[in-house]
């Protein structure tokens, strides 16, 4: 079975180092991403950047690759069939797919090695692997984000979350064998996004995360335009007291 192991390996990692963030931002804004912003290859850093269609579509294609590298995994073991490849061995191929297409997805080879943190790839790993578990971590990490404003911090709650989850209900994975290795695997994925978001974690203990901001822009440039107009008010009055001086 190694071979096979490490050939829905290779085939995931490459289908990870696709970046969509880069390719998107580069089709409607005419940047690299990587170039803008915090400088990751991500979904928050797109919507930052670029607007809402590219962060969306970004999103959407970065579920989509781990997605399908763990059904490949999948099919694969299916292909292969009961002689060569046992239930545990076709859990198995889920996972190591799950874990190449992240690293993929962090380390892409088409694009110079520099890609994004995994967590939109990590999430549609989880998806795939158990939905009710992943279901849940999605859940919870927009309830983070929503209560915190901080994608890092909903990102890694969630992704510490699914190896926990997984202590406690062995029901909806993908191969009912080998569940143990579920646990490996979400400990493994989640050191793999904890290291991704060094920086992040880093920036926590600072006390100057990045927060996101659910104003709309309009709003935003309303406000900007009541201060100038309260600070030129302010200047016109210091002038009148001046000249009444």
């Amino acid at each position: 079975m190694l071979k096979w192991y490490i050939t829905i390996a290779i085939v995931a990692y490459l289908i990870g180092s696709v970046s969509f963030s880069v390719i998107f931002t580069k089709r409607f804004a005419g940047f690299d991403v990587r170039e803008k912003g915090s400088k990751n290859a991500g979904t928050t850093n797109v919507l930052r950047t670029a607007g809402k269609l590219p962060a969306l579509l970004t999103l959407i294609c970065d579920i989509l690759k781990g997605c399908v590298a763990v059904l490949l995994g999948l099919l694969l073991g299916k292909m292969l069939g009961p002689e060569v490849c046992d239930e545990n061995a076709k859990a198995v191929l889920c996972d190591v797919a799950g874990i190449a297409v992240i690293i993929g997805h962090t380390f892409p080879i088409f694009f110079g090695f520099r890609g994004g943190k995994g967590v939109a790839t990590g999430l549609g790993t989880l998806l795939v692997i158990n939905w009710k578990i992943g279901l849940i971590c999605l859940v919870f990490g927009l309830l983070m984000i929503l209560f915190t404003r901080m994608v890092s911090v909903g990102s890694m709650s969630a992704a510490v979350l699914f190896p926990v989850l997984c202590l406690f209900m062995r029901e909806g994975f993908i191969v009912d064998e080998n569940y143990f290795g579920y646990i490996i695997y979400g400990v493994i994925v989640a050191a793999i996004l904890l290291f991704n978001h060094r920086s992040n974690i880093q920036r926590l203990f600072n006390g100057d995360e990045n927060k996101l901001s659910f104003k709309s822009k309009s709003s935003e440039n309303n406000g900007d335009q009541k201060d100038e107009k309260e600070s030129n008010n302010q200047d016109k009055t210091n002038s009148d007291k001046k000249d009444n001086d």
